[in-house]
């Protein structure tokens, strides 16, 4: 084979696992500042907006919230697998409320050279709110889960696409509102979407 042709064909390969895995390092510095300006917008929502979580007596020692570093690895695509039949469940809460919640499919990925499985739901009555049309949710544990993060798990919002890959970006994963503030009814992450490894990236847990 042609010496240029091969090195042609090497990096043509490279650069098509790299855009598969969801990693464009092209548009790897727009993506950081943009996750950097949703954390910093988030932090003065907190502190300032009246349908903050945090409680108004703790508003003015509020620092701000606590991350991993940004880590482009933790940005990965998952294939969609939608049930022909989804069952309906009363979603568990940090309360006596339950919610119902479409188990709406599965989604598969490799991270950190490890294939895992997680279950994606959908909020029956979010399903009719305008906006929410393609809105997916995902809670999940992993092995950070009650020291570096929030005991009770995190969550990830995902968006269909229409077609059978997702983009998970662990970068964003959030802390639910009763963390900040126990008045809130939060969903529990089912034991089967514990994954076992470390997610070192998204909010770490909050320091009261």
């Amino acid at each position: 084979m042609n010496a240029s042709l091969y090195k042609i064909l090497t990096v043509g390969l490279i650069l098509s696992t790299f855009f598969a895995s969801g990693q464009d390092f092209t548009s790897k510095k727009e993506y950081l500042s943009a996750l950097k300006k949703d954390r910093d917008e988030k932090d003065r929502e907190f502190a300032n907006s009246e349908k903050s979580p945090i409680a108004p007596d703790q508003k003015a020692v509020f620092k701000g919230l606590r991350y991993f570093k940004p880590d482009i690895s933790y940005r990965v695509m998952a294939k969609l697998e939608i049930f022909s039949n989804p069952d309906t469940i009363k979603m568990v809460t940090t309360t006596d409320r339950r919610p119902l919640y479409l188990v709406f499919g599965e989604v598969r990925f490799s991270l950190k050279n490890k294939e895992f499985i997680l279950t994606v739901f959908r909020n029956i009555d979010l399903m009719i709110k305008p906006g929410y049309e393609s809105y997916l949710f995902l809670p999940f544990t992993d092995l950070t889960s009650g020291d570096d993060s929030y005991g009770g798990g995190r969550y990830i919002d995902l968006q269909l696409s229409g077609g059978d890959l997702i983009e998970i970006d662990f970068n964003r994963a959030y802390n639910p509102y009763c963390v900040y503030n126990k008045k809130y009814s939060c969903p529990v992450p089912p034991d089967g979407n514990f994954l076992n490894t470390e997610i070192k990236a998204g909010e770490k847990d909050y320091a009261h």
